[in-house]
């Protein structure tokens, strides 16, 4: 990495939650926080739940978000590489973003090496055998024919089963709260990775925790919290990942 420069991490903004009061002010915070970031970022990795609700339809999107795509652009247009993971409310982006944006989009998880770091980046949903029900919702999700059909609907009335199916599925994780390392899924599954190949830093989003776990002497699983109430991120400096938070 050049010296001065840095590598962010965020997930879990949920652009358009019908919960937030101010949807506005809720985009202009983050696109804020990009804003601040962007004369010494290398790369920035957004990683999941970004929107609350994303769907491309041949001719429409969702409106809104103006100011964060124009944020995109300007960032890719900088030369910024921006990384987009989808997440379980964001799974639908298909062609439109990154042609327009330039973002680079992830569907999988990615390892990669920062500095002679392994790390494993992913949105954190789906990958453990603890998940059987949301496992079934992405092969739902993921499916083109269900997409064919989707893409049918009307765009009001498709949004409008999105924030449903969104409201119905925060009321069910009121207080996301830190569950105890026997008991937090992602953490039991990445001691597992660990013994068959080492990892530096698993990454991930979707838990709404802010929270660096220690796995061993060498390996660390960091939750990046979230944009609706704790503003957190991630920051490597080439040396060291530390969750910092905008004010």
């Amino acid at each position: 990495m050049k010296e001065g420069k840095k590598i962010y991490f965020a997930s879990d903004v949920h652009l358009g939650a019908p919960q937030i009061e101010d949807l506005q002010k809720h985009e202009r915070i983050f696109v804020s926080w990009l804003d601040s970031i962007k004369d010494n970022a290398e790369e920035i990795y957004l990683l999941g739940d970004i929107f609350d609700f994303w769907f491309e339809y041949k001719r429409a999107i969702p409106k809104g978000f103006s100011r964060f795509i124009g944020k995109l652009c300007e960032l890719n247009d900088a030369g910024i590489p921006v990384h987009f993971f989808t997440g379980n409310h964001d799974i639908w982006i298909f062609d439109y973003l990154p042609a327009e944006t330039g973002i680079i989009v992830h569907k999988k998880p990615l390892i990669t090496e920062f500095d002679g770091f392994r790390f494993f980046i992913a949105h954190g949903d789906g990958l453990t055998r603890y998940e059987t029900k949301l496992k079934i919702y992405k092969k739902v999700f993921n499916n083109k024919i269900a997409q064919w059909f989707f893409r049918w609907l009307h765009p009001d009335i498709g949004i409008k089963i999105a924030e449903i199916w969104s409201n119905q599925n925060r009321k069910k994780n009121t207080k996301p709260e830190f569950k105890g390392v026997g008991n937090e899924w992602l953490i039991l599954w990445a001691n597992e990775m660990i013994k068959k190949e080492h990892y530096d830093y698993f990454i991930f989003g979707h838990r709404h925790i802010d929270k660096i776990n220690i796995l061993n002497e060498k390996s660390r699983l960091i939750y990046l919290g979230d944009w609706i109430s704790l503003f957190s991120y991630g920051e490597w400096d080439g040396k060291d990942f530390k969750l910092k938070y905008f004010k």
